[in-house]
């Protein structure tokens, strides 16, 4: 089964004279363990289609299906319960800059209401070991590095075993070094845990770590390399222009 099956979806914003279309038609598969980084310009739609999937917005009309679950005409409810199946890691890494290390990762488990709180701890802990910074669990985000910052952002995604990430220009604040870092970092958990992996980013450096690039423009879909999956539009245009 597809981790995530788009079909045919729109999204709107604003009522009345500011009823605008942000996306278009939108029609993507990615499967189970994939690693797809998704590129365009600013204010394409890339973010608003990561909300959606991430159950951060209803979704308004046509199919998305996130593990089996349709989402579009989903209830309050039944968003949070998809979120328990997602890691996000944000632009600006969304630390709580009154929280350690340690906290802002046990943070990743709070929808998670069978944990008991010293276990979350100790998982929080263990991730934290994992991405390098167990000597910095009692740190303040004032006191990492915007690296450092970004890695405890990872763990915070991992520490609840997500079935998938969603990643928003994860690099976007780094140097290249530290952003090659993230990047392998985020790629070697996630391949380990098998999470598949939906990455926005305009990091050019970045796209060797991708199974398949989809490119966003004007809310549009408009190419796919790798494993794309075919629009059966265009495989009707195609029949068309065969010779007989």
């Amino acid at each position: 089964m597809p981790a995530i099956t788009i079909e045919h979806l729109d999204h709107y914003f604003g009522r009345g004279a500011l009823h605008k279309q942000v996306l278009f038609d939108i029609n993507l598969q990615i499967e189970t363990g994939e690693i797809v980084i998704m590129m365009g310009p600013s204010g394409s739609g890339k973010t608003t289609l990561l909300t959606l999937i991430g159950a951060l917005r209803s979704v308004q009309s046509g199919s998305l299906r996130v593990l089996g679950r349709e989402l579009c005409g989903a209830n309050e409810k039944q968003l949070v319960a998809a979120r328990r199946h997602h890691g996000y890691i944000f632009q600006a890494h969304n630390l709580h800059r009154s929280l350690t290390a340690l906290q802002n990762v046990q943070m990743g488990l709070e929808l998670h209401a069978e944990i008991s709180r010293p276990e979350m701890e100790e998982r929080a802990t263990r991730i934290l070991e994992r991405v390098g910074l167990l000597d910095r669990a009692d740190y303040y985000p004032e006191n990492l590095s915007g690296g450092q910052k970004q890695r405890v952002a990872i763990a915070r995604a991992l520490v609840g075993h997500p079935s998938i990430v969603l990643a928003d220009e994860p690099t976007a604040a780094l140097d290249s070094h530290s952003g090659r870092e993230v990047v392998n970092l985020l790629h070697e958990l996630a391949k380990e845990e098998g999470c598949t992996i939906l990455l926005v980013t305009h990091d050019n450096r970045i796209l060797d770590v991708a199974d398949r690039i989809v490119n966003m423009e004007d809310g549009h879909l408009t190419s796919q390399n790798g494993r794309a999956v075919a629009n059966p539009l265009n495989s009707v245009l195609q029949s068309t222009r065969s010779p007989m």
